[in-house]
C-alpha cells in the first residue's frame, strides 16, 4: 500500500532507526546454515502458532524456511511488547537491541540470556523457548539472501517502532476511528504483507511486474485477516483491558464502547458491527486479488494464501451470524469446515474464475463496503486526516426489524445489508 515505510511511523527517530537496520542489512554475504537450527524453528513454530504451523508448510521448501524464520522473529518482537511483567521502558530497550541483534550489531545469546529471565508466569513455555533460542533463528536468517534479510528487517523495525504507540495507550474506549484502525493493523499485519510480497517476489521473478500492485493489496490482505481476529477476540481483548474497535463506527443513544457489557446488544452496536464486517469484507476481496496476481503454477504460494483467506471469511460468516456472541469460542471455525474450506480452495487452485465464484458463495450475506479506490485507500496505513466513513455518514433509519442502518453517500455505492 505505502512504497515506504518511514512515513507510517510517528516519529523521526524511529526514522533513523529503520533506515539505520536497512543500511546494516545491505552487504551481500550470508553465513551457513546448519540443520539444527532449521530443526529447531520447524519443531518450535507448532507451539507458537498452529494456524501458521499449518499453512507455511504448503510453501515451496526454501520459501517455506524463510517465512518460518520472519514468523519467528516476529512473534519474539510480539513477546517483549506483550508482557505486562516488562515495563514501557524495558520494551523500548530490549526491542532496540533485539535490532540491534538483526543487523549483527550484538550478540543474540547475551541478548536471550538478558531478557528470558525477566518474563512473566504468563508467557507461554514454547514463546519463552523462542526467546532462550533467539540466536538460533537469527543464524538462519544471516544465511538468506540479501533482499530476504532486508524484506525481514524493515518489516521487524516498522513492527517495534510502531506497535508501542498502540499497545502502550490502548484502552477500553477503542481507537477513534478507521483510519487510526489502518494505522494499528499496519504496523501489526499490513507490513508482514508487504514483507511477503518482497519474499515471493524474490522467490518468483515473473512476480516483478506486479510488485507494486501487490504490495498495495498486501497491505489490505493483512488488515482483513487482523481485523477478522479482532472481530473475533472481542471479548478476550476486553478481559485484557483493551478493545481495537474504532468508536466512529457505533453511533447512537447509550452508544459507548466502554461499558460493551451493556451496549453489546443494542441495535446501534449490531449496525457498528455490520459495517466493520463491511469494511473487513471488502480487504479480503483484495486478498483473492492479491492471490490470483500469483502464477497458477506456484501451488504452494497459493494454498498459503486461500487458506488463510478462506479461514477469514468462514470466521466473518460466524461473527455475522452470531451477533450476541460473548467468547471467540463462540464463533470459531470448526475443523470440519477448515478441511471443506482446505478441499474446496485446493480443487480451484488454479483457476481464477473459479476462485472468484467460490469466495462470492462463502461470503454470501455478508455487508460490504463500498468506495471509490482513493477513498479506501486513505483508510489503510498512516494516518492523515479524519475518518472518510465519518464524513460519508449521513443519518440513520430504523429497519423493521429495529436496527440502525448507516447511509453512506459520496465515499460509497452502498451499504451494508442487516440482516
Amino acid at each position: 500500500m505505502r512504497e515506504s515505510s518511514l512515513k507510517n511511523l510517528p516519529s523521526s527517530l524511529e526514522q533513523e532507526n529503520i533506515q539505520s537496520a536497512l543500511t546494516a542489512t545491505t552487504s551481500n554475504s550470508t553465513v551457513p546454515l546448519h540443520a539444527f537450527d532449521l530443526d529447531y524453528q520447524a519443531s518450535i513454530l507448532p507451539g507458537v502458532s498452529r494456524t501458521f504451523a499449518l499453512t507455511i508448510p504448503v510453501l515451496p521448501e526454501r520459501l517455506s524456511k524463510v517465512v518460518t524464520n520472519a514468523y519467528l522473529l516476529c512473534r519474539i518482537a510480539d513477546t517483549i511488547e506483550d508482557d505486562a511483567a516488562l515495563t514501557d521502558r524495558q520494551k523500548t530497550r530490549f526491542h532496540g537491541r533485539f535490532l540491534a541483534v538483526i543487523e549483527g550489531r550484538e550478540d543474540a545469546g547475551a541478548f536471550a540470556r538478558e531478557l528470558a529471565p525477566l518474563l512473566s508466569a504468563g508467557v507461554l513455555p514454547d514463546e519463552r523457548d523462542l526467546v532462550r533460542n533467539t540466536a538460533s533463528v537469527v543464524r538462519v536468517m544471516r544465511a538468506f539472501s540479501r533482499r530476504e534479510r532486508v524484506a525481514l528487517t524493515r518489516c521487524l523495525a516498522v513492527m517495534c517502532s510502531g506497535m508501542p504507540k498502540f499497545q502502550r495507550n490502548k484502552t477500553l474506549r477503542g481507537l477513534r476511528d478507521l483510519r487510526e484502525l489502518g494505522a494499528y493493523c499496519y504496523v501489526v499485519a499490513g507490513v508482514v504483507g508487504e514483507m511477503l510480497t518482497e519474499l515471493f517476489c524474490a522467490h518468483c521473478p515473473d512476480l516483478a511486474k506486479n510488485r507494486r500492485e501487490m504490495k498495495r493489496l498486501a497491505v489490505s490482505f493483512g488488515q482483513g485477516l487482523q481485523m477478522t481476529n479482532i472481530l473475533k477476540d472481542i471479548w478476550e481483548d476486553r478481559r485484557d483491558g483493551t478493545c481495537w474497535l474504532p468508536r466512529s463506527m457505533f453511533a447512537g443513544e447509550g452508544a459507548s464502547l466502554y461499558r460493551l457489557e451493556e451496549f453489546h446488544r443494542t441495535g446501534a452496536f449490531r449496525a457498528g458491527m455490520n459495517s466493520l464486517i463491511g469494511v473487513t469484507h471488502r480487504h479480503l476481496q483484495n486478498a483473492l486479488e492479491f492471490t490470483c496476481l500469483i502464477p497458477a503454477r506456484e501451488a504452494g504460494m497459493r494454498r498459503f494464501c486461500l487458506w488463510a483467506l478462506g479461514l477469514a471469511v468462514m470466521t466473518l460468516q460466524k461473527v455475522y451470524r452470531n451477533p450476541h456472541y460473548t467468547s471467540g469460542d463462540q464463533v470459531k471455525v470448526s475443523r470440519r469446515t477448515l478441511q471443506a474450506t482446505i478441499l474446496a480452495t485446493n480443487f480451484t487452485l488454479t483457476s481464477n474464475r473459479c476462485l472468484h465464484t467460490l469466495f462470492r458463495f462463502a461470503a454470501s450475506g455478508l455487508p460490504l463496503w463500498r468506495a471509490d479506490t482513493l477513498t479506501w485507500m486513505s483508510m489503510v496505513g498512516p494516518e492523515t486526516g479524519r475518518d472518510p466513513l465519518t464524513l460519508s455518514r449521513t443519518s440513520a433509519s430504523r429497519s423493521p426489524a429495529g436496527t440502525r442502518r448507516s447511509r453512506w453517500r459520496t465515499a460509497t455505492a452502498g451499504r451494508p445489508r442487516t440482516p
